[in-house]
């Protein structure tokens, strides 16, 4: 597996980077990587089916200047930036038998983010299918999303612990799907940062993972795949 350090200058290389990694190791039917990144650039970002006019407030983005861009993925829609960590994989089905099924996938994944966060002193829980939050005031700081491919998943989440939670409260609206452990609690009162530093973490998960390769560059072939990305997608 190939850890990526890697964050790109805009939000759209950001997004569409992720599905190069999934387009090119489906083409080749091999390697695995993971992830991090961390915008300093605000913007929105709807689920594959979202719908702007349903979960954001436009005209505040507009009057911001704040992008609303679409992932590749399923899941919610998410205001991305300054203070939230992203973990992406892409993972082979044929290496793992668990993530030939959504729930183990997810179970598998997040089991070991769980496991890299408790080592950082952050009691937290999995709320199936795709949240982490803390055990003691069921507070969300991580939402997940995936796209399956035919050999390979790519699996990607948020990590909520220095982010602008008025941000997340001024530009979405109240999702009308709502997990019961919300208990329609507020934005404002359901999401939370958790007090890690974020290089710690990503030591912690690498660790959970045969991470043999470390690359902090974008690859001459990878540069040509999201290049060609970004003009057809």
């Amino acid at each position: 597996m190939i850890l990526k350090n890697l964050t790109f200058q805009t939000p759209e290389e950001n997004l569409i980077y992720d599905d190069c990694l999934l387009h090119m190791t489906e083409k080749k039917s091999a390697g695995e990587f993971l992830r991090f990144w961390e915008s300093a650039q605000t913007f929105i970002v709807l689920g594959r089916i979202g719908k702007a006019e349903k979960d954001v407030d436009e005209q505040k983005a507009q009057q911001d200047q704040v992008k609303v861009l679409r992932r590749s993925s399923g899941g919610g829609t998410v205001v991305q930036g300054k203070g939230c960590l992203n973990y992406s994989f892409i993972l082979s089905k044929e290496k793992n038998k668990q993530l030939q099924d959504i729930h183990k996938s997810y179970q598998y994944i997040l089991g070991a983010v769980i496991a890299a966060l408790e080592c950082l002193n952050i009691q937290c829980q999995y709320f199936p299918i795709s949240d982490i939050a803390l055990s003691a005031d069921q507070r969300k700081f991580s939402g997940n999303a995936q796209k399956r491919g035919r050999n390979f998943i790519l699996h990607h989440g948020t990590l909520l612990y220095n982010f602008d939670l008025s941000l997340i409260d001024r530009y979405l609206k109240m999702p009308e799907d709502k997990p019961a452990y919300r208990q329609n609690r507020s934005h404002l009162d359901f999401v939370t940062n958790i007090a890690i530093d974020p290089n710690a973490f990503k030591q912690q998960l690498k660790q959970r993972f045969p991470i043999t390769k470390e690359e902090d560059q974008i690859g001459e072939e990878e540069r040509l795949v999201m290049n060609n990305f970004l003009v057809t997608h």
